[in-house]
């Protein structure tokens, strides 16, 4: 199997929550990738795991010759990675390993813990398997970790490489307007949060998120995208079963009515949950839900970081006893049906069909 289909399939599993725990991101998808990119896995004397640093532990160390380390691996649980680089940077540089990586499965943060800076200054790369193109991710992944390229060193020189690579800036530059128009587009709730609080102590009065998002989709047309020569057509909303005014969703057949979009994605949570026992706490353990807060969380404070205003106003509680946040747009609702199907193992559009009215 090469590598580009061990990504699709760990993509896949990532989305569908099944990497719950740090043993599984090691086993499953640290250890496979490594198989895949030609590390002799049942060599413990080469990829040697809990390898042992004065009481301390590393989860892997990559040797060549045989028991001396070239490159640490330390895996975290799948969305809890933030905050290790510095336990990682205390063990490459006791040891002298050239090359760090901490990753919880989804992100691959690529070290040089030698080099000046900060934490963040010393990452050579960051991979986000899941949101990056799986071409991107194979070309990385064997850049710097491909067994043949780290024994011959030309792995930690590309690294040393891309370290020192001015054209960074501009790719930074020339990222800026795009990064913005993602942000519009995709209906960041951060962004939208921002908005709305400013235009709240401007005017006294807090704009629900589809009053923003609109302003947001509009004023964007009016001045034009930068990134394309031209708009491409917004498709029509998928029509359910029951009609082209009714509100709700089709699920297997069956179409449910609803007050609001808001109440469709109340609905299609339950239902899914009353379809599968273990779905809800399979989404819960998705890395990320949205950029900054959980979808659902088994705490109501956990849904909006901060903002105990936002958890007690915009909350529902699931018969599950989970809560559900619902400050959120139409777009953010499509989105989040579209995980939940993801994590269900469906498709949606096709076993799920909603209209938000």
């Amino acid at each position: 199997m090469e590598l580009t289909q061990h990504l699709e399939e760990i993509r896949a599993g990532i989305k569908g929550g099944r990497f719950p725990n740090e043993a599984s991101v090691s086993q499953g998808i640290v250890l496979r990738l490594l198989m895949a990119l030609g590390w002799p896995t049942w060599d413990t004397q080469i990829v040697w795991p809990e390898y042992a640093l004065e009481g301390r532990r590393v989860d892997f160390a990559l040797c060549h010759p045989s028991a001396k380390p070239k490159v640490f691996i330390e895996v975290k649980q799948v969305g809890q990675s933030d905050g290790a680089e510095k336990q990682l940077f205390e063990y490459a540089f006791h040891k002298g390993v050239p090359l760090a990586i901490l990753t919880d499965g989804r992100e691959w943060h690529f070290f040089l813990p030698a080099e000046a800076g900060d934490y963040g200054e010393r990452r050579v790369y960051k991979l986000d398997v899941v949101e990056r193109e799986t071409e991107e991710s194979v070309l990385r992944l064997e850049r710097y970790l491909k067994y043949d390229a780290v024994v011959s060193g030309t792995a930690l020189l590309a690294a040393r490489d891309d370290y020192r690579d001015v054209t960074r800036n501009r790719q930074v530059r020339e990222t800026l307007p795009q990064a913005w128009m993602k942000l519009v587009q995709e209906e960041d709730e951060m962004l939208i949060e921002l908005i709305a609080d400013r235009v709240e102590s401007l005017c006294g009065y807090k704009p629900d998120p589809d009053s923003v998002a609109i302003f947001l989709t509009k004023s964007i047309t009016l001045r034009g995208d930068p990134g394309t020569k031209g708009s491409e057509p917004v498709p029509p909303v998928p029509v359910p079963a029951g009609g082209p005014n009714s509100v709700g969703f089709s699920f297997q057949g069956h179409f449910t009515n609803c007050r609001n979009a808001r109440d469709v994605l109340v609905s299609v949570i339950e239902k899914f949950a009353e379809h599968d026992s273990t779905f809800i706490q399979r989404f819960v353990s998705l890395p990320k839900h949205g950029r900054t807060r959980r979808f659902i969380a088994q705490n109501r404070n956990e849904l909006y970081p901060g903002r105990s205003d936002l958890s007690q106003e915009y909350s529902h509680q699931l018969r599950s006893g989970y809560w559900l946040g619902t400050n959120v747009s139409r777009k953010q609702i499509e989105r989040i049906m579209s995980m939940a199907c993801e994590v269900a193992g469906l498709i949606y559009d096709r076993d799920l069909r909603v209209n938000l009215g």
